[in-house]
């Protein structure tokens, strides 16, 4: 059930000038303070996104980056055991193997 946050329109209660309020995604917003009745609004709030770090992360989330190294030639700076480093134009045996990567 997700949590959503509602601010004090007025003055604050005992539980601090926002609240967090469980409840269904088909409830109606409140009206009210479920502590002390007073005048609350639903506020957007901040959301945690995890953001990978370093390329070793993007490589064990299944992510392949190539990185521009001169014309036409790619690094593959996430390349997997087995895998070609450099990625060149015309040569398909130096493209990352997805089959490792992509699964059901």
């Amino acid at each position: 059930m997700p949590v959503y946050e509602y601010e004090h329109t007025e003055k604050a209660c005992s539980l601090g000038k926002v609240i967090e309020v469980r409840q269904s995604i088909q409830d109606k917003p409140l009206a009210k303070c479920p502590n002390c009745g007073g005048p609350v609004r639903r506020i957007i709030s901040a959301f945690y996104v995890n953001t990978p770090k370093s390329n070793t992360d993007l490589r064990d989330m299944g992510f392949t980056k190539l990185v521009k190294r001169d014309k036409g030639v790619y690094e593959n700076v996430t390349a997997r055991e087995g895998e070609s480093r450099i990625v060149e134009p015309g040569k398909p045996e130096t493209l990352p193997n997805l089959k490792k990567t992509i699964s059901d």
